[in-house]
Order: structure tokens, then sequence, then C-alpha cells
């Protein structure tokens, strides 16, 4: 059977609310992009969103031997999707436990990708944001107030890069 796709509909960004604790630590979101031809999505945890230099953003962090840091550093645009349901955590789940190096993550689970204006995003998220990439910087050990974050998170030295991203375009279904 073929995928037809969703109906995603542009909304303000007024009408998204959220608790961004729950919404991000809790439940994740996917980051999507495409670099060649190449869709890859991982999962994240971390981050936050607000309002920087006028902008809404999102803060994402990727470490720097993750596939999809690869292939954000070739690209502008990229989109963040939430999944508030059992069957996106599951998928969620799974694209953060394979690297998109291995396989093909999007076709494995079974899931499909659309595009606006260019830029892949997740058919079956609830909610997708399409975003700019506005600046990058690399956190650092020597960075650190709280001596306890460098040995807890980074023993092994893959530290995170700091994506700061403006929210261009809400969707929702």
């Amino acid at each position: 059977m073929e995928h037809t796709g969703h109906s995603f509909q542009d909304m303000s960004i007024d009408y998204f609310e959220c608790n961004p604790f729950n919404t991000i630590g809790q439940d994740w979101f996917a980051i999507a992009v495409e670099k060649d031809g190449k869709v890859n999505a991982m999962t994240a945890g971390w981050g936050g969103m607000g309002v920087m230099w006028g902008k809404n953003v999102f803060f994402i962090v990727i470490r720097k031997s993750r596939y999809t840091h690869e292939l954000l550093e070739s690209c502008d645009r990229l989109s963040v999707n939430f999944f508030p349901d059992k069957k996106g955590r599951m998928f969620l789940k799974y694209i953060g436990s394979v690297s998109g190096r291995d396989e093909d993550k999007i076709k494995n689970s079974r899931t499909h990708i659309d595009y606006d204006d260019g830029v892949p995003f997740i058919d079956e998220a609830k909610i997708v944001f399409i975003c700019k990439k506005l600046s990058v910087s690399p956190i650092n050990a020597e960075h650190f107030i709280d001596t306890q974050i460098d040995p807890k998170w980074y023993a092994d030295g893959d530290y995170h890069d700091l994506y700061i991203v403006e929210a261009e375009k809400f969707m929702a279904r």
C-alpha cells in the first residue's frame, strides 16, 4: 500500500503550548536533516526552547560523533518533530538506538518522510517545526562551572555542539 501522507496545517506559533521540561526531557523529539538526498533522524532529549535575538528558537545539542551532526554541518535547515503518543515513543527509542551510518532508520522504522520547502520532516509526527540554523557553539570542559558535569556526562570526550535554530514554521495535525 502506498503511503499518501498526513494532513499538516500551518499554524501560528502562538498556538503551541507545552511544558518544555516534559516535552523535551521526558517525551523527547526527533531532529531530521538531509544531505545529498540522504535523510537521517535522531532522538533528542536534551535542549530547550525560548527566544533569542528576537526570534523563537530551539536550543539543540548534538554530539560531534553523531551522524546527524555530520549532516547538519552541511545544511542550513532541519525539522524538529514531536510525537506525543506511545507509537511515537517506540519510534524515538528505535532511532535513538541505531546509527544512520549503518542503516536507513526511516525505512526500517516504517515511517515516512515528507518535505516542506525542501526540508524533511517525519510524517508520523504530530507537531513539526521547520527550522533554520542561526548559530553553533562547541561545548567544552573549560566552560563548565559545575565540576561534576564533565566526568559524569563527557568521560569519553564526546562533547556536544550547541545549535540555536529559529522556528520558522509550526505545523500540526
